[in-house]
């Protein structure tokens, strides 16, 4: 038996008991004829004393740190108790000792404030998973994954494993594609979702599914992206929107509880899509806090009136406002006493390439009712208190306004907002805050290619009051200028996005079940009917089976979990995660291979030009 306890197990109540520890060296520490030596596994550390009779042995065996060891020993009281660890009462007086295997000196310090970087701890991930630090953020990602199975093992969903060699139907993100050696010049594709086969699950009468699967997307990546990633799959039968959200509401509470014990008993709030793009700039806002975005120049709100407000910052001879789309404004609260250098680092910061705005105007709201304004030159103390009142602001506050073309004036405030919400303190890591957007646009307007594209995929209902309005109308559009007024643009999904603290982590929709719309959906992505039988042939056969009304969601694991741990990565909840080259760097993947496997896979490359 290599031991009989674990390092992380020892308590006041073993003291006297002899027991037989195993694992790895952290640090040696020799004061005169006695040894200290902190062991650590998975479970935690303990510390070894390695009295005077054991000096000799030490020294004809000296151990380093990482060194496997197998220690057997007494357990007694500690003279200098460590309230900062759960063995700290105890230390193991060793009787005997045996290294199991030595190592080498580790690249970098295998602790909390380890001395490596991303590029050599991803290199030696096998050594980084040692770390506190990490292995806590994979013991959290356990247990969201057992909290969210018993939740939905206890509301009779099956879990239900699907292909990852399918068949390729790019609509999205590009397939990683795998050749096949028994069809030569074939490809199979890896998923990037398991959609179609929870599809089919339904229409095979397995009313309830899930899986916590692997999925896989060819793009760019960043710091909450990676090339293969975890969702929790699921999909319903006889559902309606309201059904879904009602029991996925109850997972993420039943997570809340078990992972942070957090009851989450508050009301979980829905806005639609269109209003969260008008207040807060994009479809996932954080609301956490307000700051919500004022559009000063628009001539329409989402109910199409004019806002009172529509003539604040007209015709003042400010070119920069006068000729702009759109002037969008927030109220940064309690700022007003900001510096010119402060308002100089904002402006600056919002010149950025990532921002791509030209520039900022401020208007401070002094505490004595004052207001000063980097254009107090074209606006009176008049309009400006008007400006500011119309913003919501207060005696102390700040208002920060962005003009230019709509898209991305709109864009630029938004990630403004979420940055005075950071600096003011507003975005904490131990404060969650649930969200549901729905009603999103079922189609946007590709320009480029003068088509339009599925917002989620091609898959998603229409809402039943608009089902008609796609079916009635043909997606053609004769006038690429005109296309706002095509009754497709006012089309809505019958679809939901659970928003977390400014991030989605779960979005889904209620599906197509007939054949007819399936393949008006099609129609409209621009696939003819030759096109849509060879990629989806098979499920448009599958509805003409009987298939039932159903839905679902699809959370991303991966994030939830970094989220629930404070990180704003991904990664970092990962065991062996890609760099943001999309490269494996411990294993040195991906790689080439030789000459006899493209062979037998019939395959000849083209690199650059090059013929290999």
């Amino acid at each position: 038996m290599y031991r009989t306890h674990t390092c992380g197990e020892l308590r006041a109540a073993n003291i006297g008991q002899s027991v037989t520890l195993a694992g790895w060296v952290q640090t040696v520490r020799k004061f005169g004829s006695i040894t200290f030596v902190d062991l650590r596994d998975r479970y935690g550390l303990t510390q070894l004393l390695f009295g005077e009779e054991l000096n000799k042995e030490l020294a004809d065996n000296p151990l380093g740190r990482e060194f496997v060891l197998q220690v057997k020993g007494e357990v007694s009281e500690r003279t200098a108790k460590n309230p900062q660890l759960a063995t700290g009462d105890i230390e193991l007086k060793v009787v005997s000792f045996k290294i199991l295997n030595k190592s080498a000196t580790p690249p970098f310090t295998i602790q909390d404030d380890t001395d490596g970087g991303d590029d050599l701890r991803m290199k030696y991930r096998y050594l980084d998973l040692r770390r506190q630090a990490v292995k806590k953020n994979l013991e959290l990602r356990y247990a969201v994954n057992r909290a969210a199975r018993n939740y939905l093992h206890e509301n009779n969903f099956m879990d239900l494993e699907t292909p990852f060699l399918i068949k390729s139907t790019p609509e999205g993100a590009r397939d990683f594609v795998v050749p096949s050696r028994m069809n030569p010049g074939q490809f199979y594709a890896l998923p990037q979702s398991p959609q179609t086969f929870k599809q089919l699950l339904m229409v095979s009468g397995y009313d309830r599914y899930y899986q916590i699967v692997k999925c896989f997307r060819d793009e760019d990546l960043r710091a909450d992206r990676q090339p293969e990633f975890t969702q929790i799959d699921c999909e319903m039968s006889f559902v309606e929107q309201e059904d879904i959200l009602t029991m996925f509401e109850g997972m993420v509470r039943h997570i809340f509880k078990a992972v942070k014990n957090i009851d989450y008993t508050e009301k979980i709030q829905r806005m639609t899509w269109e209003e969260a793009m008008w207040q807060y700039g994009n479809d996932k806002p954080d609301i956490r806090f307000g700051m919500k975005i004022l559009n000063l120049k628009s001539a329409f709100t989402i109910g199409g009136e004019k806002p009172a407000n529509g003539g604040l910052i007209n015709g003042a001879g400010f070119g920069v406002f006068d000729d702009a789309e759109t002037v969008l404004a927030i109220c940064a609260p309690g700022c007003s006493e900001y510096t010119r250098k402060q308002t100089d680092e904002l402006t600056e910061w919002v010149k950025r390439p990532q921002i791509g705005m030209k520039g900022l105007v401020y208007i401070k709201y002094n505490t004595d009712g004052s207001l000063k304004s980097s254009v107090d030159k074209f606006y009176s103390e008049e309009k400006l208190k008007a400006i500011a009142e119309a913003a919501g602001a207060r005696k102390g506050d700040l208002i920060l306004l962005l003009a230019g073309k709509e898209e991305r004036t709109r864009k630029a405030t938004s990630e403004l907002r979420l940055e005075m919400g950071k600096r003011l303190g507003f975005r904490k890591d131990n404060e969650f805050k649930l969200l549901w957007v729905l009603d999103f646009p079922l189609f946007e307007y590709a320009e480029e290619e003068n088509r339009w594209v599925a917002r989620h995929h091609p898959f998603t209902s229409p809402k039943p009051s608009d089902i008609e309005v796609m079916i009635r109308n043909n997606p053609v559009i004769e006038d690429a200028d005109k296309y706002l007024e095509h009754p497709y643009n006012h089309i809505k999904a019958n679809a939901y996005d659970m928003v977390l603290n400014g991030n989605e982590i779960g979005g889904g929709s209620i599906r197509i079940f007939q054949r007819e719309l399936q393949e008006k959906m099609f129609a409209a992505l621009g696939m003819s009917q030759e096109e849509s039988l060879h990629k989806f042939g098979f499920l448009l056969g599958a509805f003409e089976y009987g298939a039932p009304p159903h839905g679902g969601i699809a959370f991303g694991f991966d994030r939830l979990c970094s989220i629930l741990g404070g990180s704003e990565s991904i990664r970092d909840f990962i065991a062996f995660p890609k760099n943001n080259s999309g490269r494996d760097v411990m294993l040195d993947a991906p790689s080439t291979i030789d000459d006899k496997q493209l062979t037998e896979l019939s395959i000849q490359l083209n690199v650059k030009g090059e013929n290999a």
